[in-house]
């Protein structure tokens, strides 16, 4: 292998742990605040609603298990990968939603600003919705990772360079 294609193998390497790490953190630090509530600055535990975000974070942590494993292993995409993929994309989202939920709470600080809203509402409030702006960039730039890393999923082709009798 050349010097400049190792080169550059080691710096996609090295943007694929960025991205790995950074979303495991940004995952984490936003099933913590999905238990937080903006205008009462605590955290509710038993509302059902609250669970729903880590419920599907699940299937990103899943996602980036196996994506590092094929990247670890330099196997091939599979259809169970391909599968968790595509449930990503509905996680996206999800995400998204989540995004654009966060961004309305924000604009109605002025709605409710006679009430008694905590001092934190908008610098917490900001900081979700940066979080969730970012898992959104870093859930993108795992899908670019995935393609330019492991290949697409072209399983006829794949079937065609393992088959042994040819």
């Amino acid at each position: 292998m050349s010097l400049h294609k190792e080169i550059q193998t080691q710096n996609r390497s090295y943007l694929w742990k960025f991205c790995l790490y950074t979303s495991l953190l940004l995952l984490s630090a936003l099933i913590v605040f999905s238990f937080y509530g903006l205008y009462s600055n605590r955290f509710y535990f038993l509302k059902v609603d609250n669970y729903i975000f880590p419920l599907f974070s699940v299937l990103h942590f899943v996602f980036l298990y196996v994506l590092n494993f094929k990247i670890r292993e330099g196997e091939y995409p599979d259809p169970i990968m391909r599968n968790i993929e595509y449930g990503m994309y509905a996680v996206l989202l999800i995400y998204i939603f989540k995004c654009f939920d966060t961004y309305y709470i924000l604009m109605s600080y002025e709605e409710y600003q006679s009430y008694m809203i905590p001092e934190t509402f908008i610098p917490i409030g900001l900081l979700i919705l940066s979080l969730h702006l970012l898992l959104v960039g870093f859930t993108f730039l795992s899908f670019y990772q995935r393609k330019v890393l492991i290949g697409s999923y072209e399983f006829e082709q794949i079937d065609k360079n393992m088959n042994s009798w040819q």
